[in-house]
C-alpha cells in the first residue's frame, strides 16, 4: 500500500512539473536561436558594411586622382607673383601669437572700422567712438543718440565682421587661391594650394655651409622661441635634425653631378663581347632629386611632426602650430612678401638685426610688396640694414615657386588625400614628392 502511495505521488509530480520542463527547453532554444540568428545578422550587416566601404573608398580615390590631375594643370594658371596690397587692413603677420579672444577683438575692431567707413560716406560723425546696440546700458541711452549716430548704433556687426584676416594673395594665409571644392560623382574634392615659401625651411637647422650653421641653428631656435616650444622640444627637435643631416648634408646652393655607379655584379656581364670590362653606370643627381631626398626624409619619422603639430593656440575658428609655419617639404628660402613676422626674423637671423628689418618689410609690403631683393636693398628706411639684407640675401626671395597641393576626396564613410610637393619656374612644373593616405 505504501508503496503505491509513492508511486502515485511520483507520478504526479512528474505531471506537474512536465510544462515547466518543456517552458525552460523552450526558451534555451530560443535564446540560442536568437544568437545564431544575431551572429548571422551582424556578419552580413559587417558584409555590406565592408563591400560599402570598398566601394565609397574606390570612388573617393578615383576622385582623389582625378581632382590631382585637374590641381597640377590649374596651378600653372595661378599668378603667383600677384601679391595684394592691404594699408587699411589688419595684417597677418602676428595673428598666430595672439589667443582666440584677442583674435576676435581684431576682427570687431576691424569691423566697427569698416562700419566707420560706410558711415563716413553717409555724413555720419564721431562714429567710431558709439557703441552698438548691445552694448547701450538702456533703451533710453539709444534715444538719446543722433539720428546719424543711433543708424550707426542700430547696425548688424554680423553682416559687416569679415570671416577671416586676408593674407598676402587674398586668402587667409597661407593659402595661395581659395580653397575649392566641388563633387565628381558621388565624391566631395577638397582642394588647398599652400605657399612654402612663407614658411620656415627646416632645412636650415642642418645645413652643410659651415658660415650658415650657427645662423641656421639660431634661425631655428628664434622660430621655436616663437611658437612656444620649450627648451626640451628644441633639444630634441635639433637632435633629429643632426640624425637626418648625418644621412645626407642639406645643401642650399646644389649644383647637377653625376655619380658612378659599379657595373652589374654578375660574372658574366664584368666583361663585354671583346674582353673588355663594362663601364660603370653615371647617374644624373639633380636639384630637384636633392630636394625630393629631404623631403622623404623629414616624413619618414625622422623629425618628429607630432610635436611640431601640438597646437599653440586653439579656437572655435582657427588653431595654430609651429608644423602651420615650418616647411617640412625641403624649402629652401622664405619669402619676404608672404611670410609672417616670427619667419622672416628667424631668416634674418642670418645677417642680424632680424627683429627691425622685419618690422619694416612688414610696413612696407602692405602698402606695395617688394618686386626684387635689389628694391629691397634700395629701400630707404632699410639702407642702415644694408649688410645684414646682403649677408641673408641668398636665404631669401621676392617670389614664390615651392607650394604643396593637398586634395581630399570623401565619399560616404570613405576619405583619400593626397600632398603633392611642387615647384614652379616659367609656367614649367616639377614635383617634387607625392604622400598620399
Amino acid at each position: 500500500m505504501r508503496q503505491l502511495y509513492r508511486q502515485y505521488h511520483r507520478d504526479n509530480f512528474r505531471r506537474c512539473n512536465r510544462p515547466g520542463i518543456v517552458l525552460m527547453l523552450t526558451i534555451v532554444l530560443l535564446v540560442i536561436l536568437s544568437l545564431v540568428g544575431y551572429m548571422l545578422v551582424t556578419r552580413i550587416a559587417s558584409q555590406r558594411h565592408r563591400n560599402q566601404y570598398i566601394i565609397d573608398y574606390q570612388v573617393a580615390r578615383y576622385a582623389c586622382d582625378s581632382a590631382i590631375k585637374y590641381a597640377l594643370v590649374a596651378l600653372t594658371d595661378v599668378n603667383t607673383s600677384r601679391l595684394i596690397s592691404r594699408p587699411n587692413e589688419p595684417d597677418f603677420s602676428d595673428l598666430f601669437a595672439l589667443d582666440d579672444e584677442q583674435y576676435k577683438k581684431i576682427l570687431d575692431d576691424w569691423a566697427r572700422q569698416n562700419a566707420a567707413n560706410q558711415a563716413h560716406d553717409s555724413n555720419l560723425t564721431d562714429v567710431t567712438e558709439m557703441p552698438l546696440v548691445a552694448e547701450l546700458e538702456s533703451p533710453n541711452d539709444f534715444n538719446d543718440l543722433s539720428d546719424a549716430n543711433r543708424l550707426f548704433a542700430a547696425m548688424d556687426m554680423n553682416e559687416l565682421k569679415p570671416a577671416f584676416i586676408p593674407g598676402p594673395y587674398g586668402p587667409a594665409w597661407p593659402y595661395v587661391i581659395e580653397p575649392l571644392e566641388f563633387q565628381i560623382g558621388s565624391a566631395t574634392v577638397k582642394i588647398e594650394i599652400e605657399d612654402e615659401n612663407a614658411k620656415f625651411p627646416l632645412g636650415w637647422s642642418m645645413l652643410d655651409e659651415k658660415e650658415g650653421q650657427r645662423e641656421g641653428k639660431a634661425g631655428f631656435e628664434t622660430f621655436c622661441e616663437w611658437m612656444k616650444l620649450d627648451r626640451g622640444e628644441i633639444d630634441a627637435l635639433e637632435s633629429q635634425a643632426g640624425d637626418v643631416a648625418g644621412i645626407k648634408t642639406f645643401k642650399l646652393d646644389f649644383k647637377t653631378t653625376e655619380v658612378s655607379q659599379p657595373a652589374a655584379s654578375k660574372p658574366a656581364a664584368r666583361r663585354s663581347r671583346r674582353g673588355r670590362r663594362a663601364r660603370p653606370q653615371t647617374t644624373t643627381v639633380s636639384s630637384i632629386t636633392h630636394t625630393a631626398d629631404f623631403a622623404k626624409l623629414f616624413h619618414s619619422g625622422l623629425i618628429d611632426l607630432d610635436t611640431l603639430a601640438k597646437p599653440t593656440t586653439a579656437g572655435s575658428d582657427r588653431q595654430e602650430s609651429a608644423l602651420k609655419y615650418m616647411g617640412v617639404w625641403a624649402s629652401k628660402s622664405v619669402n619676404i612678401n608672404t611670410a609672417p613676422r616670427h619667419v622672416l626674423e628667424a631668416a634674418f637671423a642670418f645677417g642680424g638685426d632680424g627683429e627691425r628689418i622685419a618690422d619694416e618689410i612688414i610696413k612696407r609690403r602692405r602698402i606695395q610688396p617688394f618686386s626684387s631683393i635689389d628694391e629691397l636693398k634700395k629701400d630707404r628706411t632699410l639702407l642702415r640694414y644694408s649688410d645684414s639684407i646682403k649677408k641673408t640675401e641668398k636665404y631669401i626671395t621676392t617670389t614664390s615657386d615651392f607650394f604643396t597641393i593637398r586634395v581630399t576626396a570623401t565619399s560616404g564613410v570613405a576619405r583619400v588625400s593626397a600632398i603633392i610637393a611642387v615647384t614652379m619656374a616659367d609656367k614649367k612644373m616639377q614635383k617634387i614628392a607625392v604622400l598620399s593616405g
